[in-house]
């Protein structure tokens, strides 16, 4: 069973503007999500790191 797991998880960039900060989210094997929010919020940056590119 593959699952995503990201437990307080943060990112700051070298200009200390944090981008992420304590975010937590659990995915199951065959599980689908969206996420959703404001420009800005983070969102972008989480899938980059989820795909290992931050």
């Amino acid at each position: 069973m593959a699952t995503v797991s990201l437990k307080n998880v943060k990112k700051i960039y070298d200009n200390k503007v944090t981008a992420v900060h304590d975010f937590n989210l659990e995915i199951a094997d065959k599980e689908f999500i969206v996420l959703v929010g404001p420009s800005g919020c983070g969102k972008s940056t989480t899938l980059r790191m989820i795909a290992g590119l931050e």
